[in-house]
């Protein structure tokens, strides 16, 4: 059986106290890559072991197939409700698909854990929300990277108490998440796009986004940023997902696309071909964006601007998981999410309440958390008034910059962390950089950091 590693522990454990404590329906919340399947796999076997039912939900097929594998790996026999796959309906243990469930809910004995994958997709009025009224004495755990919805609402309807896990700074601290760099060009004026549920209107992203070039050539910068690496592209429509894999094959790099009304061996196949190294640019629209687990992935080619914060971290989390050889991950963002939402590793408040619209700029605001110098380039958070690189004035005024065919800029943070980190030797010195660095729990965090020396030092 996986053996959980410390910050899992200390999530599984915060989930068995808000249950003790009354709760029903607990959120847990951990950065893409933390290992949330083998989570809840975890919490599966425990109640297993205690004679209880378990039904697992998933939106997408792909995401049933992980499962699975992750179930097996804890030894935890299991069936599905899900088209096409065989059904074993008296194991306690089921893996769902929503859809799947749905229409056989008159069928299918009330479980007494459910647990939603990707639980940022739960609602009371969607197919999720149906099925949990249907078992309304069961306890629920969702998890997610991104606890709010695409609107920026947040998921308190659904449930009661969240447990928040380490933050992605914090994960790549540990080792646990891969470093990133992160290339953008210049901020895209994105005043002329249209609102529509929380993101840009898909009609306008088109006209903008499915042409050889956002703001730069993005073949020319997968060459020279990250040839030859494995990467998969964020597309806005299923046709530019085409066009961006033609594009890429047409010069010698192999590439496919996948998409949702492709026949479902098809697009296993290519997701193998891509996971043997055999495709080296796989395209989507919306697949790959949340839930994809694929560590060999690299580089994101981000080419579709989107004003969810949500929909923004989950695209950049699948590039974020360490794998053999893997030094760091590469963000190439042609569609200037980067400057919208911030840097991958800032530190960011979560709650059951989401984000008010009301409190947030419109994604053409020059709010950034990163700025870019105007005279070599480099890029930090806000809040200097001189670049930290080469020492020139930030102006004062936005800068607009109205950009075609540029180049991308590597997006960087202050980086004298790991110094400093190394530098704390004891639990202590730990606990009160932690409190410096502003993370939630500075105890854990030092905990998890000593628990990780200890693990290198068996090796």
């Amino acid at each position: 059986m996986i053996e959980l590693r410390p910050y899992q522990q200390v999530m599984v454990d915060g989930i068995r106290a808000e249950y003790r404590s009354g709760a029903r329906a607990v959120l847990a919340v951990a950065p893409t890559g933390s290992g949330k399947t083998v989570t809840f796999a975890f919490v599966t076997h425990g109640a297993l072991a205690k004679g209880h039912r378990v039904m697992i939900l998933a939106h997408r097929i792909e995401l049933v197939d992980q499962i699975s594998e992750t179930l097996k790996a804890f030894d935890v026999q299991h069936g599905f409700i899900a088209a096409n796959y065989p059904r074993s309906p008296r194991l306690p243990v089921q893996v769902a698909s929503v859809q799947t469930l749905a229409r056989r809910l008159a069928q299918t004995p009330e479980p007494d854990l459910v647990v939603i994958d990707e639980a940022h997709h739960a609602t009371a009025r969607n197919t999720l929300g149906t099925v949990l009224r249907h078992f309304p004495r069961a306890r629920v755990l969702g998890v997610t990277a991104t606890p709010l919805r695409l609107s920026g609402e947040g998921l308190g309807e659904c449930f009661q108490r969240m447990v928040i896990g380490p933050s992605v700074q914090e994960m790549i601290d540990l080792g646990a998440l891969s470093q990133v760099k992160v290339y953008a060009p210049p901020t895209i004026d994105a005043s002329g796009l249209r609102l529509t549920r929380g993101d840009f209107a898909m009609a306008d992203l088109a006209g903008i986004a499915d042409k050889p070039t956002i703001t730069g050539d993005v073949l020319d910068h997968y060459r020279r940023l990250a040839c030859g690496l494995p990467a998969v592209a964020f597309c806005v429509s299923v046709e530019h997902a085409r066009h961006v894999a033609q594009q890429f094959t047409e010069a010698g790099i192999s590439s496919a696309h996948i998409d949702g009304g492709m026949d479902s061996a098809l697009r296993r196949g290519v997701v193998q071909s891509f996971r043997r190294g055999q495709i080296k640019v796989m395209t989507s629209c919306e697949l790959v964006s949340e839930g994809f687990d694929c560590p060999g992935i690299v580089a994101g080619l981000l080419l579709r601007p989107t004003a969810s914060l949500g929909l923004y971290m989950q695209q950049v989390g699948r590039c974020l998981r360490p794998a053999p050889g893997k030094t760091h991950a590469i963000i190439l963002d042609h569609a200037g999410n980067t400057r919208r939402h911030g840097l991958p590793t800032e530190a960011r408040e979560w709650s059951l309440t989401g984000t008010e619209r009301s409190q947030r700029k419109a994604p053409d605001e020059d709010a950034m958390s990163v700025r870019v110098c105007p005279r070599c380039f480099a890029a930090e958070r806000s809040g200097r008034s001189h670049c930290s690189n080469c020492g020139a004035a930030y102006p004062i005024a936005a800068r607009k910059v109205a950009h075609v065919n540029g180049e991308l800029e590597e997006v960087t943070e202050p980086s004298d962390g790991r110094r400093e980190q190394g530098a704390a030797r004891s639990l202590a010195a730990l606990v009160e950089l932690g409190k410096l660095r502003g993370y939630r729990n500075p105890g854990a965090w030092a905990r998890h950091v000593m628990a990780g020396r200890s693990a290198k030092g068996r090796a």
